[in-house]
């Protein structure tokens, strides 16, 4: 596609476009807990828009830019497994956590208040 956005969530940044769904680790202004499907979300940071030939780029974040998206679901990702061992003192250790995700697709994109994705 000619139409992007690149933004920064979650201690990541991601290159969007509308239509498709990404998953974030972290959703910083929402709790994990409380999501719920078709939660719509903005997102104000973003870094950098481009559309066909023209790029805009922010310092840090670019003023008046808003990707709006909604939440599909939060889900649990793959285990992590952890295993500890001391050699020569007999001591060992295995734990792991599963990481919480959300997945968002992208609805649009805005910059000054108009929709710059057709």
């Amino acid at each position: 596609m000619n139409t992007y956005a690149i933004i920064e969530t979650g201690g990541q940044q991601l290159r969007v476009e509308p239509g498709r769904f990404y998953n974030i680790r972290h959703l910083a202004p929402l709790i994990s807990n409380k999501l719920e499907e078709n939660t719509k979300i903005l997102i104000y940071r973003v870094l950098m828009i481009r559309r066909k030939s023209t790029i805009d780029i922010g310092n840090p974040w670019s003023k008046g830019a808003i990707v709006k998206g909604r939440i599909l679901h939060p889900y649990l990702e793959k285990k992590v497994t952890i295993y500890k061992m001391i050699s020569k003192k007999k001591t060992r250790r295995k734990f792991g956590h599963r990481q919480k995700s959300t997945r968002f697709v992208v609805d649009s994109i805005f910059l000054n208040g108009e929709e710059i994705y057709k």
